[in-house]
């Protein structure tokens, strides 16, 4: 998942928790084969070698339901959520400290578009030369959903699954209580600004600090708007959004983290989901279930676990 991966097991012996762990990390590893766009031989890759033909492409269950919701996500955020947007990185390296030139950005934002994509399921159709989708915006979510169900199937009843930041709780801590989740600071990713305690479901977080770049004093994140082609820079330093499945409450805070600071909160007081914003300034928002304040030693940032690595 290109991420650090944990899962924390509670079981009725040592067997019965390898056995369990060994088919996450299998469901991880199918996951990572098929819709990894690092892979020439995953479907994600098929479907972007499709790209151009009139007959497109023939896919499965499994993604025609994450496609049908990538164009739920799609509709309902007036485009700031597009899995053909992945196409930006052409022109977008973070690590180069170079900003692309707007004539790059606009030529590249000609295969930028959801609306362009032809889907009639199971039929997929990418029309345009050079067209990609890309998973990866909330494969990761889905993973985590996946394996949180495949681990309580396996009989575990306490667990939490945290593939690169993106959470979701298997069951309760054995002795019923809830696993305490850190926020990261997002001006000092090494300290936890908040925690929340999360009893089930999913937890995801969005952040400008992971990968970004500043360029004559000013900050560009990753965190890229399809409909503009460039770096969003008016929206929260970072948001995190508990639903009852990682796979909503990544791309809700997704979606949050592409408005401007005031129409994220009203965005997210909306939508309904219990969430933690924090502002450019610091500020914090939202109603999640906060735990007093952070841990500041590093003995207890380290019993905490930290989320916003997104």
């Amino acid at each position: 998942m290109g991420s650090p991966c944990k899962l924390e097991l509670y079981g009725p012996d040592t067997t019965a928790i390898e056995r369990a762990a060994d088919a996450a990390c299998r469901e991880i590893a199918r996951l990572e084969t098929k819709y990894s766009r690092y892979r020439e031989d995953s479907l994600a890759s098929r479907i972007n070698r499709s790209a151009g033909s009139a007959c497109g492409i023939v896919v499965d269950d499994e993604t025609a339901a994450l496609l049908d919701f990538a164009a739920t996500a799609h509709a309902e955020s007036d485009g700031r959520f597009d899995p053909t947007s992945g196409v930006l990185r052409r022109v977008w390296d973070f690590r180069s400290g170079c900003l692309p030139t707007r004539d790059e950005v606009d030529e590249t934002l000609r295969l930028v578009g959801w609306s362009k994509v032809r889907w009639e399921k199971p039929h997929l159709t990418l029309p345009v030369v050079g067209m990609q989708l890309d998973f990866g915006g909330f494969v990761k979510e889905y993973a985590t959903d996946r394996v949180a169900e495949l681990l309580r199937g396996e009989g575990l009843a306490h667990g939490l699954v945290d593939l690169g930041g993106d959470m979701a709780v298997v069951g309760p801590q054995p002795d019923g209580s809830p696993w305490l989740v850190g926020v990261r600071n997002p001006r000092a990713p090494e300290e936890a600004i908040a925690r929340i305690a999360l009893h089930d479901g999913g937890l995801a977080t969005s952040g400008d600090y992971e990968r970004c770049m500043v360029v004559d004093d000013v900050r560009y994140s990753h965190i890229l708007d399809p409909r503009t082609g460039w770096s969003f820079r008016g929206g929260p330093a970072c948001v995190s959004v508990r639903a009852d499945h990682c796979l909503v409450a990544g791309v809700t805070s997704t979606i949050a983290m592409l408005h401007e600071e005031a129409g994220a909160e009203s965005f997210l007081a909306d939508v309904g989901l219990p969430h933690l914003g924090i502002t450019q300034s610091g500020r914090l928002f939202g109603e999640t279930e906060l735990v007093s304040e952070a841990p500041r030693s590093v003995a207890a940032r380290e019993k905490t676990r930290a989320i916003g690595r997104l």
